[in-house]
């Protein structure tokens, strides 16, 4: 919920509608409801807010995801005995397991990348006899 429908709901239990009775309107119990006034009473919109939430600890430490991080950009996989020049989900995830000994799914593999800054970018081919001029003509 945003902070504007628990204000609302504070603000309608203040005049006097009763939790029970909001609690089909915002889809939630009325002890939420509730806890929302208590939290608003005490400490005001900032009670109102979620609290951070510390979720579960990362598998591979800052320092490996560092190096994790400076390996991508500064090494190619055939370097490592891949069968190919440029990083890929599946590769990576094999390179994790293989150096950090770390099991990921191949979709956190991503979310992995994309906290470390990485951004998805394809390659596109240029044909050597291919005339630059009409090229530039045609873009």
């Amino acid at each position: 919920y945003t902070i504007g429908i628990r204000l609302y709901a504070v603000y309608q239990v203040s005049l006097g509608q009763a939790s029970r009775k909001l609690e089909s309107l915002y889809n939630t119990s009325f002890k939420q409801i509730t806890n929302w006034v208590h939290r608003f009473e005490e400490f005001g919109l900032e009670g109102l807010k979620d609290k951070p939430k510390s979720g579960r600890k990362p598998r591979l430490a800052e320092e490996q995801l560092n190096e994790l991080s400076s390996v991508l950009q500064n090494n190619r996989p055939d370097e490592f005995g891949y069968n190919t020049a440029t990083w890929n989900g599946p590769i990576i995830k094999d390179y994790i397991e293989k150096h950090y000994h770390v099991a990921y799914q191949k979709a956190q593999v991503y979310n992995l990348l994309k906290k470390l800054g990485f951004t998805y970018q394809k390659g596109r081919a240029q044909y050597p006899e291919a005339d630059e001029g009409k090229r530039e003509e045609f873009i």
